[in-house]
């Protein structure tokens, strides 16, 4: 790895003019009274961020973390309708589901997410039968209107030509069907943007120490920037907490006596170097009602995942050996063993599900969005699928329109005037993306090697022209990050300029796939930590 020159902090904001530094964005926060305060920087906050900018509120959002820092960013990287939920009957939830994924992929972020075919195997003695799981995937396709093929059933040896690493003793049969995926870190970051030039003012990396009361209602929050230790404080007509696995540790701050009104969910992950080209995902029945993936992301191959009753501090979740035992093994049911040996870990991740409070088993439970009003006015937000982020955005705004006698209702565009499908910052075709890319650099400079166009494109859309520009301007910008990853090191000095990327593992983590890849060595951190530490 070469040594890069120093590279000051370039551009200006993507909503246009200087992107503030973060004392600036402290000011502005404990300046100014907010119509919202979001408290939780993951997907549900952002996507009520974003939504409550376009109705015209002046919205504040923060996070004593990294935006998707935790459970939004550890999720089965899915934009699904969920075929699971047919098995209970849930026929609206999964149309309902399918709407919002097709608006994603296809309206909304084309450029952050693609269509993935899916194999679920039906191998003798299984959980399910052939005719059953193909009258499943068939019924699962007409309620997306079809739009991604007819769900249908193909035999085993045409299987293996997609997924060579198919398992295919006493397999019987294989139904097909359509759903997506996505980078859900990239994802979100390109909703936090998107708030932002809404009009939204952001923060990461500033926890919530108290609540501010007037009369005995919330009206802010006390904070402390965690890099800095800096304390402030922001005014706000209403506080939302969207703090996900933390929001009854938030709740007791409005009132110690609040009762638990969620419970968590361990869901773990494990990353592997691929063998071989995989063309389809693979969903394996495990039991009646769980199913383990098998997926090709990022060049690699994405296993979990595992669903049990959590009851620890929500920071201290991470990968045991009894997770990583239970995902190898249950891939090992449709999955060969050379492909499910330990040293192709690269990582291991674990994110914790939101799921109302009650009894019964959390892999039955229902993955649903429930919003409640605390007794000092703060409203609660938690739960809910990464597939309906969008739709959890305007649930919360609907919520804040039926307050009675509340101030915000009456300054609000209501929802059903807001745009229906907004695209995400970067929107266009990742091919014609890519092309431009392999031909000219997108008409910035020399052509680049095809697997970091492909990612460029597939990561940020029309915005990695942004990135090869600031490539052309600095050359040494242009060099790979690590060989056997297709990133620049213009990403990272894009991400801290562009992205809010503050520490390196918000690089490493979240805006890039280094980590994911097992490749954030010592001296990738070290020339990360110096050009982070460059910000003018």
């Amino acid at each position: 790895m070469s040594t890069l020159q120093s590279v000051p902090a370039l551009g200006t904001h993507p909503a246009g003019g200087s992107l503030p530094s973060r004392a600036e964005t402290r000011d502005q926060l404990a300046r100014a009274t907010y119509d919202l305060l979001v408290i939780g920087g993951g997907i549900l906050g952002i996507s009520t961020a974003w939504h409550a900018s376009q109705s015209g509120l002046r919205v504040a959002l923060v996070d004593g973390g990294d935006f998707a820092g935790a459970t939004s960013s550890a999720s089965s990287k899915l934009l699904h309708g969920g075929l699971r939920y047919l098995q209970t009957g849930a026929v609206k939830l999964v149309a309902e589901n399918h709407f919002e994924r097709r608006a994603v992929s296809r309206q909304v972020a084309p450029h952050l997410a693609n269509p993935l075919t899916f194999y679920l195997p039906v191998y003798k003695g299984g959980p399910h039968g052939a005719a059953k799981l193909g009258a499943g995937v068939f019924a699962y396709s007409a309620l997306s209107a079809f739009g991604d093929g007819v769900g249908h059933v193909i035999s085993p040896d045409k299987a293996r030509q997609a997924v060579p690493e198919l398992r295919t003793e006493n397999l019987k049969a294989v139904a097909v069907y359509g759903d997506d995926q996505m980078n859900d870190a990239r994802m979100a970051l390109m909703t936090v943007r998107a708030a932002v030039d809404s009009g939204a003012t952001v923060l990461n990396h500033a926890s919530v120490t108290g609540l501010r009361f007037t009369q005995g209602r919330v009206t802010g929050a006390e904070l402390r920037d965690a890099l800095d230790g800096t304390e402030f404080g922001v005014d706000a007509r209403l506080v939302l907490n969207a703090t996900g696995p933390w929001v009854d540790h938030l709740r007791k701050l409005e009132n110690p006596d609040a009762a638990p009104s969620i419970r968590l969910s361990k869901g773990a992950h494990l990353v592997l170097k691929r063998t071989a080209p995989w063309k389809a995902a693979l969903a394996t029945p495990i039991d009646k009602y769980r199913i383990t993936f098998a997926l090709p992301w990022e060049d690699m191959l994405l296993l979990g995942t595992t669903d049990e009753e959590y009851e620890g501090e929500p920071a201290d979740v991470a990968v045991n050996e009894k997770d990583i035992a239970q995902i190898l093994d249950e891939a090992a049911f449709s999955v060969r063993d050379q492909q499910l040996t330990r040293d192709l870990i690269t990582y291991s991740f674990a994110g914790l599900r939101v799921l109302p409070g009650g009894p019964g088993s959390t892999s039955k439970a229902k993955r649903e969005t429930v919003v409640t009003e605390g007794r000092g006015g703060m409203l609660s937000v938690a739960g809910g699928k990464w597939t309906t982020f969008r739709h959890i955005g305007r649930t919360v705004l609907k919520k804040l329109e039926s307050l009675p006698g509340h101030p915000l209702g009456q300054g609000m565009e209501p929802v059903s005037q807001l745009p229906k499908k907004l695209p995400l910052p970067g929107i266009a075709s990742p091919n014609a993306v890519a092309h431009r890319l392999l031909i000219d650099g997108g008409g910035t400079g020399p052509s680049m090697a095809p697997d970091t166009a492909r990612h460029l494109a597939t990561h940020y859309g029309s915005l990695a022209f942004d990135i090869v520009r600031l490539a052309n301007e600095y050359p040494e910008l242009g060099e790979r990050i690590h060989p056997d990853a297709p990133e620049i090191w213009a990403q990272v000095v894009y991400a801290r300029d562009h992205e809010w990327a503050e520490t390196v593992d918000d690089v490493l983590r979240r805006r890039t796939t280094l980590t994911i890849r097992g490749l954030d060595t010592e001296p990738v951190r070290a020339r990360v930590a110096e050009l982070l530490a460059e910000r003018s």
